[in-house]
């Protein structure tokens, strides 16, 4: 006997869920069996070394871009030493050998402050001062041994002092010479009898107001300095002729012109 439901029409407009839409084939995703599931995989390595600074490490600088810095140009007053200086000096003194020519070593500026345990803050100023005028940062100088009648322990600061060498000591001392010594107050010329036998020459200051890189409105205290001129001479009278081909005005005598 057939069974009823066979026999049953089915109704208008009703889809039958398993079967394929019209106008579209089959899929081999549909006709193929359930696949198995995908294995896991494999992790990738590690990065490459060097595509990313580690951690705590600060990435490399990034090169400027345009072309490098020109060179600063030589000091005036160094070449005029090369060229007039060393060649005049070598035929006064009958120097043959040309390593005993004499010329400049270093500068050395100090500066003391007594008041400097009382008072700090011009012990600051000084070597702010010192900064501006040499153009490199001072260094704090320290009492050695302790001095009760001065109130004065073993490491307490009492002053500053700066060494200048190569291209600034040059450029100091043009400074120094042409635009620094003329302001000086009531100047007639600088002593002559300063050296200390073996060719070195040190001045004294009494204000540092003569330097142009002064500002006069935040100047606190006016102070002195010691200026040396180490030089390689090793006596006084080839120091002398030294300083005073270099332009150094000395008193009771014409001052050398520095073209």
């Amino acid at each position: 006997m057939a069974d009823p439901k066979e026999k049953e029409p089915k109704q208008a407009g009703q889809a039958d869920p398993g079967a394929t839409p019209q106008g579209q084939e089959p899929m081999a995703a549909d006709l193929a069996p359930a696949a198995a599931p995908a294995a896991p995989k494999p992790k990738q390595k590690d990065k490459q070394k060097g595509k990313k600074p580690a951690e705590g490490q600060k990435p490399a600088p990034a090169e400027p871009e345009g072309p490098p810095p020109e060179p600063a140009p030589p000091p005036r007053l160094h070449e005029y030493y090369a060229q007039k200086v060393r060649p005049k000096l070598a035929q006064q003194f009958d120097l043959k050998n040309p390593h005993e020519i004499p010329k400049l070593v270093k500068i050395v500026l100090n500066v003391g402050m007594g008041d400097a345990p009382k008072n700090p803050k011009g012990l600051e100023a000084a070597v702010a001062e010192l900064a501006a005028i040499t153009g490199q940062q001072p260094v704090v100088t320290r009492a050695k041994k302790a001095i009760a009648n001065f109130n004065l322990r073993e490491g307490m600061a009492v002053g500053c002092s700066v060494t200048l060498r190569g291209a600034r000591m040059y450029e100091f001392l043009d400074r120094f010479i042409s635009i620094a010594v003329p302001r000086m107050r009531d100047f007639r010329g600088l002593p002559a009898d300063s050296f200390d036998g073996r060719g070195n020459y040190t001045v004294g200051i009494k204000e540092q107001m003569i330097f142009p890189e002064i500002d006069y409105d935040k100047v606190e205290k006016i102070h002195g300095m010691d200026i040396t001129l180490v030089t390689t001479a090793g006596r006084d009278d080839t120091a002398q002729a030294l300083l005073r081909e270099l332009g150094m005005p000395f008193r009771g005598e014409s001052p050398v012109a520095v073209n």
